[in-house]
């Protein structure tokens, strides 16, 4: 696992989830990265409603931590235009988010958030596709190929 992908991990268990982490699958941690980045900016807007700067801040914070690991964590090498794609909306998510904070706009956190709920639906529809992949390494592994 990567540096930023371990950050992004120990921002993530920093909130409250740390049940679940150690034994996730790679897969699993990428679905419970995005969602911990849909939960930062969901409390980051409710502060913002409420004109609570600094929590405001430290939650948008948090989310472009978590988008930074994310993208981080690409493989490039593999992914071609896909992770390309994803690599340039990730980090278009994370400057809007900064444009949020500075803007106190809802309406730029709400995009944002909209955005990563595409690409979580879109990771989370092919779940069974990565437990087979994984079944199939673990199963390489253990017969030592």
């Amino acid at each position: 696992m990567n540096m930023a992908m371990q950050n992004a991990l120990d921002q993530y268990k920093q909130v409250g989830v740390q049940s679940g982490i150690e034994n996730a699958s790679p897969h699993r941690l990428i679905q419970m990265l995005m969602a911990g980045a849909l939960e930062k900016m969901a409390a980051a807007k409710g502060f913002m409603t409420r004109g609570e700067a600094g929590p405001k801040g430290e939650q948008i914070g948090w989310a472009i931590s978590i988008i930074d690991g994310l993208r981080v964590s690409l493989d490039k090498k593999v992914g071609g235009d896909l992770v390309d794609n994803l690599d340039a909306l990730y980090d278009y998510m994370g400057q809007q988010l900064v444009i949020a904070n500075m803007n106190n706009d809802a309406e730029v956190l709400d995009e944002v958030a909209s955005l990563m709920r595409e690409i979580k639906a879109g990771w989370d529809g092919i779940a069974k596709e990565a437990a087979e992949i994984e079944a199939a390494q673990q199963s390489k592994a253990t017969a030592g190929v």
